[in-house]
């Protein structure tokens, strides 16, 4: 099947389920279209089971034929982005800059290290036998919360504005410090000469190149908008923005998704209030805002019909099942210490600790990242445990977010 009409099942299935999930379910978008696929893939499972197997043949031969990991990667990863970076107040995002940084870095790196340690250790005792780099590999590609999970339910729950603002920052900017983590690590394991200088370089190369490319981008995309009025143009330059920014970002070596954000908040901040008539913004939020739906209604259709071409097994369930708690506990320390280190100088809401770690939600990301580890049995079982752990974190994480946020600040 061609790209033109994979997209167009794709869209015909998320419409599909959408409206199945708006008129009968009523469960926050992103989850209840998950859960809708994931239920349809079952189904399939089961009609092959029962001896259809023509039918769930022809739907595992068409998603073998999706490339996951340059769909959401390279694909729809920046526009969604963009589009949660350009609603992110930047004045709110300074009030939390310090917190929001050090989360973002240093708490990736915490949670990298605890994981990969502690899913050593488990993989271990189950006679599975991964090399400690791929552990490491692994928990690089579980520790960023994924903003497109979590700017989605931030929207129904009602959270603090403080909170907010922290949970969404940092998700939006570890996910690019957690894949620069884990093109290091995975150029460590299949390399296996580089040097400590050569790793600094690239760590310094993709995060910092990316800050600055996106600065420079987003500068020269607010000039440009400076100098017209006219929105069918102006959305144009955001497209382009987006598009041929993480592009040339990816072909530079700087990481695309830092460089995406930091050009969404500058152009969504200075770029809206001093670049905009009123007739643009409205448009550019509109046009914005229903891309973002779309793209997130197609990602979380696309990671419950992933589920056809996974291969599972006992052993896989029961690593998967011991990964929970660890990534849960990898989540906890990571976000704990260093808030617990800032509270010296600032001050916290009570529960921020127990929030911002049952709000940590994983996504297609994590997915993503798992999919293009290269072939062999690390990767068979490193792809299976990530996905029950996204899975696990956007149906029970997510589900339950809502109810604890309003018991706890009650």
């Amino acid at each position: 099947m061609d790209a033109l009409n994979l997209a167009a099942l794709l869209i015909s299935l998320a419409a599909v389920f959408a409206w199945i999930n708006h008129r009968f379910i009523r469960l926050p978008s992103t989850i209840g279209l998950m859960l809708i696929a994931l239920v349809f893939s079952l189904v399939l499972v089961l009609a092959g089971a029962l001896g259809f197997g023509s039918v769930a043949d022809k739907a595992q031969s068409l998603l073998a034929g999706i490339d996951f990991n340059t769909t959401l990667l390279h694909g729809m990863l920046s526009f969604l982005l963009f589009a949660g970076a350009l609603h992110v107040n930047l004045a709110d995002l300074a009030k939390q800059k310090w917190v929001i940084a050090v989360l973002a870095s240093v708490g990736v790196i915490i949670s990298t290290a605890i994981v990969g340690g502690l899913a050593w250790l488990a993989f271990s005792a189950l006679g599975l036998d991964v090399p400690f780099i791929y552990c490491l590999v692994f928990g690089a590609l579980i520790s960023p919360t994924d903003p497109i999970a979590v700017l989605g339910l931030l929207k129904t729950t009602g959270a603090p504005k403080t909170l907010e603002t922290k949970i969404t920052g940092e998700s939006l900017f570890n996910d690019g410090i957690g894949v620069v983590v884990f093109l290091v690590l995975l150029g460590i394991a299949t390399r296996g000469d580089m040097t400590a200088s050569e790793v600094a370089l690239l760590f310094v190369e993709e995060a910092v190149g990316g800050v600055v490319f996106g600065l420079l981008s987003g500068g020269i995309a607010y000039g440009m908008l400076r100098k017209v009025d006219n929105y069918q143009v102006e959305v144009l330059i955001t497209l382009a923005l987006v598009m041929g920014g993480y592009a040339l970002a990816t072909a530079i070596h700087v990481s695309g998704p830092i460089a995406v954000v930091v050009a969404g908040l500058l152009i969504g901040n200075q770029g809206r209030l001093l670049a905009m008539s009123d007739t643009t913004r409205e448009h550019l939020d509109s046009f914005w805002e229903l891309l973002d739906e779309i793209l997130n209604a197609v990602l979380f259709v696309l990671i419950g019909l992933e589920l056809l071409v996974l291969s599972f097994s006992g052993e896989y369930l029961l690593a998967a099942a011991l990964a929970i708690p660890i990534v849960l506990l990898a989540r906890l320390v990571s976000v704990g210490l260093p808030i617990g280190l800032m509270r010296k100088s600032r001050q916290f809401s009570p529960w921020v600790v127990t929030l911002m770690t049952w709000g940590g939600l994983r996504g297609g990301i994590s997915v993503a990242l798992a999919l293009s580890l290269p072939s062999g049995p690390e990767r068979d079982l490193i792809l299976a445990v990530t996905y029950v752990l996204v899975v696990f974190s956007i149906l029970v994480q997510g589900l339950t977010l809502g109810p604890l946020l309003r018991r706890l600040l009650r």
